[in-house]
């Protein structure tokens, strides 16, 4: 099963034409699509109502706008809770900017192996249309820095949320770090990183495979603020690596103790108890 996870907010220009090309890309696979509807007021609510008499399709609605951080952090946690060990999840932005046809080259990716596969800008062959170079600019920048920050293997894209990851991965990491899987919530587009980040903890693999982000088909504004997510950025190196009782030392071992014995990493690891739904997936 392919779970295709789509955030969304205000999006009634892109869902439908997002829907169909996910249906059409998807042909001959068993998948669900999962969108979260983060408190959208223009006709989102009533699109998606309709497009699940057409599509498999289940809506998780805020009433008030969360910002990405919480409307990720559900719709990974509603995955977990329904998918089986072996299931792919596969996180779609909501406004048209991610091509779903790259949806069958990061599942193949994922096949041989890997953990989670991310689709990026910077591997030959891949790009990005629509931004201008101020924005492509502070793109690769940033995308540096946090390469030096943390240096995670077979990552070259780290601000590109397009990815696939096998289902069991994201169900042992919400039930070791529980509502702490992403703490960085009101940050602008930081959870974006920081499940990299977490998952890099667990001791995953990753790759990439090309893409070309089309910005250009954008049709509305953009969601995200440039300066409260480069804040997020700045506190998640500063979480990652701060020398007194930072990430780097706090979950220093749960890598291999994960590898060895998922439950005794939840349980050592484990912060939020409430998890234990979690924790009989790991059993199962």
């Amino acid at each position: 099963m392919i779970w295709t996870l789509i955030p969304a907010f205000n999006e009634e220009t892109a869902l439908l034409s997002l829907l169909e090309k996910i249906k059409q890309g998807l042909e001959g696979y068993e998948y669900k699509i999962v969108v979260v509807d983060d408190g959208s007021f223009d006709k989102t609510p009533l699109l998606l109502a309709k497009a699940a008499q057409k599509y498999p399709l289940e809506v998780i609605t805020h009433p008030i706008n969360r910002g990405l951080g919480e409307t990720e952090r559900d719709g990974f946690e509603y995955i977990a809770a329904h998918s089986n060990h072996d299931d792919i999840i596969v996180r779609v932005e909501g406004d048209n900017t991610h091509e779903p046809v790259y949806i069958v080259n990061l599942v193949s990716r994922l096949k041989e192996g890997y953990d989670v596969v991310n689709t990026s800008r910077f591997q030959p062959g891949g790009g990005q249309v629509g931004l201008n170079f101020y924005r492509s600019f502070i793109s690769r920048c940033a995308n540096y820095f946090m390469q030096v920050m943390f240096n995670i293997k077979g990552i070259r894209d780290y601000s590109c949320g397009f990815r696939a990851y096998r289902a069991k991965v994201i169900q042992d990491a919400v039930a070791i770090f529980g509502n702490n899987f992403i703490q960085l919530k009101g940050v602008g587009f930081t959870s974006t990183l920081e499940i990299l980040v977490k998952l890099k903890m667990l001791g995953c693999t990753f790759a990439e495979v090309p893409f070309v982000l089309r910005y250009d088909q954008k049709q509305g504004k953009s969601k995200m603020v440039g300066s409260v997510t480069t804040v997020g950025y700045l506190l998640l190196a500063l979480f990652y690596n701060w020398p007194f009782g930072g990430w780097k030392h706090s979950y220093r071992g749960l890598a291999v103790l994960y590898q060895e014995d998922v439950q005794k990493a939840a349980e050592r690891y484990g912060i939020n108890k409430s998890s234990g739904r979690f924790l009989t997936k790991i059993n199962s």
